[in-house]
């Protein structure tokens, strides 16, 4: 008989009737009536092909067959129940296990030495893989579970089956080199668009949320750029800004980081007032789990904003995606959920 059309239920009355040999304490033991036990021992008759219990003295007596399941038995219950107590007794001092978390480069820079400052000390065990935000479109990480969490700018993974985190807001700022013949102090509008910019492309080589961020802001204070050049990490555009003429615009926190490494400096700019917000962003199918959902608390305390450090009652919960109303598709506002 093929095991999907078994009840596996009737293990565990077996379990519990050759633990107490009687079909009453079995009965008590499970919250069900004796005559439920009765009907369950009937059916696995039928199914094993022997009578498993018969009435001996005052209780229960196991056939041959009963006591040579018996150890298999026991084994599949201890199992199943080791199951349901791994998610009451996890410890986050005793995980081994490796993270995954998706994010830019400027992330890398900046984001991912307080991530691993944070883990290291409530998670000495488990270890951190970052990779690429194009690793995790390519290879649709966060629903394989090959992703466990990434970061990106607000708007970037609104689907269904994803939920988001606020994390912080980050400004946006025009890096050039030091000894930029063109630039000194700073940059109005005319020269903003005179000089040669570097576009980022970091999702698959194409405009994403960020790009079209910032587009607007541009097109809204009658900015526009000359681009003629286009990579796929902030570091790239930094190093190649460092050895010419042209200037890039990227958030703050890297661009400090490039900064104290590479001959640039960050002047005052039309892209005053550009900011994004960036949010944690994981799937569905791992929301519940006891590990990962520390994982994200770990990342949420490491970048939370510096003026709600040390605050261990985030007033902002989660947010999980809305579907978009098939009859009115400019329905929005995503539905808060509690972790």
């Amino acid at each position: 008989m093929n095991l999907s059309r078994v009840d596996l239920n009737l293990f565990l009355v077996l379990h519990a009737v050759l633990e107490e040999r009687s079909a009453t304490q079995a009965a008590r033991r499970l919250h069900v009536t004796q005559s439920a036990v009765s009907n369950a021992l009937a059916r696995l008759r039928h199914i094993i092909g022997d009578p498993l219990v018969v009435r001996g003295g005052r209780g229960l007596v196991p056939t041959p067959r009963a006591l040579q399941l018996r150890p298999l038995v026991d084994a599949a219950v201890s199992q199943l129940q080791a199951i349901i107590d791994a998610r009451q007794c996890f410890d986050p001092a005793q995980s081994a296990r490796q993270f995954t978390l998706a994010c830019g480069d400027n992330h890398a820079a900046d984001d991912v030495p307080r991530i691993v400052e944070e883990l290291s000390r409530r998670m000495p065990r488990a270890s951190l893989r970052a990779v690429t935000a194009e690793h995790a479109i390519a290879s649709d990480g966060l629903a394989t579970g090959d992703v466990d969490a990434a970061i990106v700018p607000r708007g970037a993974a609104d689907e269904s089956d994803r939920f988001s985190q606020e994390l912080y807001m980050e400004d946006v700022v025009l890096v050039v080199g030091q000894q930029h013949p063109r630039v000194r102090r700073g940059v109005n509008r005319e020269l903003f668009n005179s000089l040669k910019h570097i576009d980022i492309l970091i999702a698959q080589g194409r405009p994403g949320i960020g790009h079209r961020i910032a587009e607007r802001h541009l097109a809204e204070h009658g900015l526009r750029r000359d681009v003629v050049l286009a990579v796929p990490h902030f570091f790239t555009a930094a190093a190649v800004a460092a050895r010419t003429d042209y200037v890039v615009g990227m958030p703050r926190r890297a661009a400090e980081r490039f900064c104290a490494l590479l001959p640039l400096r960050i002047v005052d700019s039309p892209l005053h007032g550009l900011r994004m917000s960036m949010d944690l962003v994981w799937h569905a199918r791992t929301h519940a789990d006891p590990e990962t959902r520390h994982f994200r608390n770990v990342v949420i305390d490491a970048l939370r904003n510096p003026v709600e450090h040390g605050r261990r009652d985030l007033a902002r919960k989660p947010r999980r995606n809305a579907r978009i109303a098939p009859s009115n598709r400019a329905v929005g506002g995503s539905p808060r959920v509690r972790s």
